[in-house]
């Protein structure tokens, strides 16, 4: 039964090949330092978001057909175009909208399909049908869904105190200087102002002077339109290399320039703007994206609502894939740096949604709760094997999680809600692999003729021994993670970080059990000296020792009914 000690122990397994040759290895600590590096740039570098992005592909189609009905749109564009894209390999839905002159058609792919590719495969499945397009119709208009830009992580609400003189043009002006400033920031996809207005000629039509003078809605706008198609043109170059240009350089230089626009003659006499209409400068009426911001006492909830305010929302959103935090930063900072001037000109803003900070907030939060977890289970290593076990193993953990985090920042993935999760999931798990070796280290160093034995022989036989089951352990609960890879939708696509990190981890776990957790026992861990008494003696099989003396006590008996 088992090997001669007076043989070297000949190595079967990959675990005790790994122990052999790290045991010594003067680059295992400087292997460690990397490890644990890595780990510490890929955890400060990798892109934080709140909940990992799910990848949605899909596009619009828009044809228009002046003067035709909903259902001949339906017929004519609506239906073949459903058809003619049923044929892209990927969709998922295809849906229709038939109205007065025009048709959309939504196509929707499944979760997970490559935006880009999808987008270039619409594309080109409409172009390539144009000619089967009937008469009359306009070109296409092919608009792809961008969810991954749609979703801000900034949000601010902009709007003026009593002290401020500028007007409402002057404002939302100072806010669109703002917004250009801030899509020149790297990573920045999108921004968009919701509750902003534009300045405007408004030309208020008295309608009973309109009947009076037998005029119709029609002949005013066509009045109005001529001042917009005088647009200057380019006739020859003279011989100095200078344009000639002819043509009305603005054709509304103001207000009186509308007010006199003559609509038409009555009795051989000009009707003007001005005499049947009520011409102001303004801003865009016809906009009622309004939006007030509601102030509370002392900021408390409990309090009524102490007053309103007109307020502009600046969103900010990020490319898919960067990191939330950096990209908030960076337009915090730039904010801040105008805060100054806008206090000056009467204008405050307060932030109603910072997407990076909650990221931001979410991710150390759950690596401080990791850090708990970690410390839990040392403490309790130190009751059940001791101190140096203890701190063997709690080392294993940091690395293995370094190791995964390294793996995830290749492979482009993102530290989110879910990833650390993963990693809080699989934690129990990650020390299983170190626990069995490190105990069967200490069960070997504690029997009978380890202190004749050499110290590298002992933790290489030690961990060779439990090599084979512990891998088949691990490859088991590795297979247990591997289905939900394959689960589809929503869902499945929001819960990919537990099924790609869990394996990952705990196949990182036996590497580090198997080169780490023997280096550090050659370090940290001793053998019995001569003569001491060692915890297996009369106890080979580290039974435990109850059950050892009821064995013994049983014996006896028999010994005694003989």
């Amino acid at each position: 039964m088992g090997q001669n000690r007076n043989e070297p122990y000949v190595v079967k397994d990959i675990a005790g090949k790994l122990a052999q040759a790290f045991l010594r290895n003067p680059l295992t600590a400087i292997l460690g330092i990397v490890i644990l590096a890595l780990g510490w740039i890929s955890l400060s570098t990798m892109p934080r978001e709140e909940d990992p992005q799910i990848a949605i592909s899909g596009g619009g189609v828009i044809v228009a057909m002046p003067g035709a009905t909903p259902l001949e749109v339906e017929n004519i564009i609506s239906k073949p175009l459903e058809k003619k894209l049923r044929e892209i390999q990927g969709v998922e839905h295809v849906y229709s909208i038939s109205q007065n002159n025009v048709g959309i058609v939504n196509v929707m792919y499944y979760i997970g399909e490559n935006r880009e590719i999808s987008n270039l495969k619409l594309y080109d499945k409409v172009m390539q049908n144009m000619d089967e397009m009937p008469k009359g119709v306009m070109q296409p208009i092919i608009k792809p869904f961008d969810i991954d830009i749609d979703v801000p992580i900034l949000t601010f609400a902009f709007y003026q105190t009593e002290e401020s003189n500028l007007s409402l043009i002057q404002f939302n002006e100072k806010l669109r200087k703002l917004r250009y400033k801030i899509n020149a920031i790297p990573n920045v996809a999108k921004t968009t102002l919701f509750g902003d207005h534009k300045e405007q000629f408004n030309v208020e039509v008295d309608m009973g002077k309109l009947s009076a003078y037998h005029l119709s809605l029609g002949q005013i706008m066509q009045a109005i339109k001529q001042l917009a198609v005088n647009v200057p043109e380019v006739k020859g170059k003279t011989k100095d290399k200078k344009l000639i240009i002819f043509g009305v350089a603005n054709a509304i230089n103001g207000i009186e320039d509308i007010k006199n626009v003559i609509v038409a003659n009555y009795m051989n006499s000009p009707i003007y703007l001005k005499d049947v209409a009520n011409v102001i400068d303004g801003i865009d009426k016809q906009n009622f994206q309004n939006a007030d911001l509601i102030f509370r006492a002392n900021n408390d909830k409990s309090q009524p609502l102490s007053k309103t305010t007109p307020q502009v929302t600046l969103a900010v959103s990020k490319l898919a894939g960067t990191n939330a935090v950096f990209v908030a930063q960076d337009v915090m900072k730039l904010v801040e740096e105008y805060k100054d001037e806008f206090e000056k000109l009467g204008i405050k803003y307060v932030e109603t949604r910072n997407y990076g900070e909650r990221a931001n907030h979410a991710v150390d939060e759950l690596m401080h709760h990791l850090l708990i977890t970690i410390l839990i289970i040392a403490i309790m290593l130190v009751f059940a094997l001791g101190w140096r076990e203890s701190l063997i193993v709690t080392f294993t953990v940091p690395a293995i999680l370094s190791i995964t985090l390294f793996i995830a920042f290749m492979t482009g993935q993102t530290i989110n809600r879910i990833t650390l999760f993963a990693f809080l999931l699989s934690l129990g798990l990650l020390v299983d692999a170190a626990i069995i070796v490190i105990e069967n280290i200490h069960r070997h160093l504690h029997t009978p003729g380890a202190e004749k034995r050499e110290m590298g022989e002992i933790l290489v036989e030690a961990t060779d021994e439990v090599g084979a089951p512990t891998n088949i352990a691990t490859l088991a609960i590795i297979l247990t993670m591997v289905p939900m890879a394959f689960v589809g939708g929503m869902m499945g696509s929001f819960m990919k970080p537990i099924p790609y990190n869990v394996p990952v981890a705990l196949f990182g776990s036996l590497v580090v059990a198997y080169i780490f957790t023997p280096y550090l026992s050659l370090k940290l861990l001793k053998k019995p000296k001569p003569n001491e008494h060692h915890d297996m003696e009369n106890n080979p099989y580290g039974i435990c020792e109850p059950c050892l003396d009821d064995e013994n006590e049983n014996e006896s008996n028999k010994k005694g009914e003989k």
